[in-house]
């Protein structure tokens, strides 16, 4: 499996800084099925415009790739879809930093999310329903397959701590209950 300190780089430091934030995308999918190749870690976060100059010094240029503050600045003053990537100059290993804004699922996953122990510090995790809502979005979006085999892994390996009548709620409120049905169903043959 790959290493996890390839996104330790990215979350330890949002735990010094005590930022409200949680892993999703395939680390989340890995954690909570099974293990598989991935380029980058998905990180949804909470940031005030106060925050802005600690979480810029957290990660120096010398080590990492930042947008300026101006960009940085700008996707935080967006209600919905903010958005920006840090890069880790030696490894190439990208974080993509997805702004919670006004996004109540987005509020629900971090409201939600899961301590992980790693090492003598934590991963917060998105709950595995949020992560299979947003696997569905995205297959819907781009009829990638990974992101159904994602979801069949969770399913497999996490369905102790799945919670199916939420999922069937968020999938109907996004129009996605076919589909869920669909991957859910697939699971049981």
């Amino acid at each position: 499996m790959q290493e996890l300190d390839l996104f330790k780089i990215f979350t330890s430091k949002l735990n010094e800084l005590k930022l409200n934030y949680f892993v999703t995308g395939s680390v989340a999918s890995i954690i909570y099925g099974e293990p598989r190749l991935t380029y980058d870690v998905d990180i949804v976060l909470e940031i005030k415009t106060t925050d802005t100059d600690a979480f810029r010094a957290a990660f120096p240029q010398e080590q990492f790739y930042l947008p300026p503050a101006e960009i940085i600045q700008n996707e935080m003053n967006r209600s919905e879809r903010g958005h920006f990537n840090v890069i880790h100059h030696d490894s190439g290993f990208k974080a993509d930093i997805y702004l919670v804004g006004k996004d109540d699922f987005q509020r629900w996953g971090l409201d939600y999310r899961k301590e992980v122990p790693y090492g003598n510090s934590v991963l917060y995790v998105a709950p595995p329903e949020y992560v299979i809502i947003k696997k569905l979005e995205f297959y819907n979006e781009g009829h990638s397959a990974k992101h159904l085999s994602d979801i069949e892994s969770i399913l497999r390996n996490s369905s102790e701590i799945i919670d199916s009548a939420l999922i069937e709620d968020f999938a109907s409120k996004f129009g996605l209950t076919d589909l869920w049905k669909r991957v859910s169903e697939s699971i049981k043959d």
